[in-house]
């Protein structure tokens, strides 16, 4: 943060602001506009591309830009001509913020897997970095994605702010002092997962967010996204399908002698996730030392006495810190969060209720499904379907409450890109050929 600050104030006081674009003005698109909009020197959010104009219109002048001062554009061109003239820009088609010259970086913000995928491609194509907020897309294809982004010379990471990009950053301070990390894991307060849109329709009334949204957090398929793309950027696995979900009320601490260190070594380490604990709504590491004199250390430090130790943040605070993501990877060409090589953990479509053949299958967070994270050799071994997959897909076959679906349950939509990549990613990744950490 602080050589982040520090470099945003510099690119400001040169008149140099980083220019990124963005797609998507819906809850998470809002505030990240009026973070910048608002709150970021440096840093200037040239293009919001969205379905509905009129609501990428809305998420600048909300805070602040005056309707003069935002334009609609149809072509790169027109674009580049926005940004010159020191215009805010708006437009519907996702190739225009992809093409533009000026554009430094991208964020995607909608969280749905095919439009995150197309436009993901497109960014890639056109050599501009991506920023994901929608660890949906990472989960189902992201190992393939990172790989074509190296080649294109571009970065493709999580964000900041989201409890995956908060793990890694802790992740990334445990090992710079030299300890093991064990448990990689993702504090909830609640996990249903037979939750639906209608049940959750008041939350998400409330808080200003869609009833799928907020579902797919309730029903444990946005945490099972979540924890796979850490376990996918670490080398970790699930300790079993549905990772172990232990249910505590007073805090992390509490639960370092809860897991076995010998099958967490097994393991290369776990993701998992704990409910009611505190802290509350943040994530921790358990990590382990290597010998006496840095557990001596860590004792005096008031961390205990081993053999694991607990670190962990407080909060995560989404949008607050997309824009440091922007800049790390625009001014320093630093991930946040990425797949290590191939996939080590998926997320699979388990039936939420009875389904019946001939049904076509719903999207994330709604009434057929909800996810779980298993481990990728199990899901190649047993032909296990990608939650990630599963919208629009037919059922030919009836399938009992909680049974997890396989291909072959399904015919999937001829027309989807996210398909096409994921079956290129698992003819690029064979199960087993995984780099994992010791």
């Amino acid at each position: 943060m602080i050589i982040v600050d520090t470099a945003l104030r510099a690119r400001g006081a040169a008149g140099k602001p980083v220019q990124f674009g963005m797609y998507g003005a819906g809850f998470m698109g809002r505030g990240i506009a009026n973070q910048v909009l608002n709150y970021t020197p440096g840093m200037r959010l040239a293009v919001i591309c969205n379905r509905s104009v009129a609501a990428a219109i809305a998420a600048y002048e909300d805070f602040g830009a005056p309707r003069e001062s935002i334009v609609e554009v149809r072509t790169p061109g027109e674009l580049q001509d926005a940004m010159a003239r020191g215009l805010f820009a708006v437009t519907a088609d996702p190739a225009v913020p992809a093409a533009a010259e000026g554009v430094e970086a991208l964020v995607e913000a909608t969280g749905h897997v095919e439009y995150g995928a197309r436009v993901t491609v497109l960014a890639i194509e056109h050599g501009k970095h991506m920023i994901l907020m929608n660890a949906e897309l990472d989960g189902t294809v992201g190992p393939l994605l990172k790989e074509r982004a190296e080649r294109a010379g571009v970065i493709l990471t999580g964000c900041d702010g989201d409890q995956p990009g908060v793990q890694l950053n802790l992740l990334r301070f445990v090992e710079s002092i030299g300890l093991t990390p064990r448990v990689a894991g993702n504090i909830k307060g609640l996990q249903d997962r037979y939750r639906n849109p209608t049940t959750q329709a008041g939350f998400a009334k409330q808080w200003g967010q869609t009833p799928h949204m907020v579902t797919s957090f309730a029903d444990g398929t946005k945490i099972s996204f979540e924890q796979a793309i850490v376990a996918n950027a670490t080398g970790m696995k699930v300790a079993r399908r549905g990772m172990i979900g232990l249910e505590h009320r007073g805090h992390v601490d509490d639960l370092l002698a809860m897991y076995d260190l010998d099958e967490l070594r097994a393991l290369g380490g776990i993701v998992e996730y704990v409910v009611g604990a505190l802290p509350s709504p943040g994530v921790y590491v358990f990590a382990e030392a290597h010998e006496k004199t840095q557990a001596h250390y860590l004792d005096y430090g008031k961390l205990g006495k081993g053999p694991l130790y607990s670190f962990y943040v407080p909060y995560h605070l989404t949008i607050f810190e997309v824009p440091l993501s922007v800049a790390r990877v625009a001014l320093f060409g630093d991930r946040v969060i990425a797949p290590r090589a191939g996939p080590v953990v998926d997320v699979v479509a388990t039936a939420k209720i009875d389904l019946e053949a001939g049904a076509v299958l719903d999207g994330l967070g709604w009434y057929m499904t909800y996810g779980q994270c298993e481990n990728y050799d199990v899901v190649r071994a047993q032909n296990l379907l990608p939650i990630g997959l599963a919208e629009g897909a037919r059922l030919k076959r009836n399938v009992a409450k909680d049974q997890v679906l396989t291909y072959d349950d399904v015919e999937l939509p001829a027309e989807s890109l996210a398909c096409r990549l994921r079956a290129e990613q698992d003819a690029r990744f064979p199960a087993g050929a995984v780099d994992r950490v010791a």
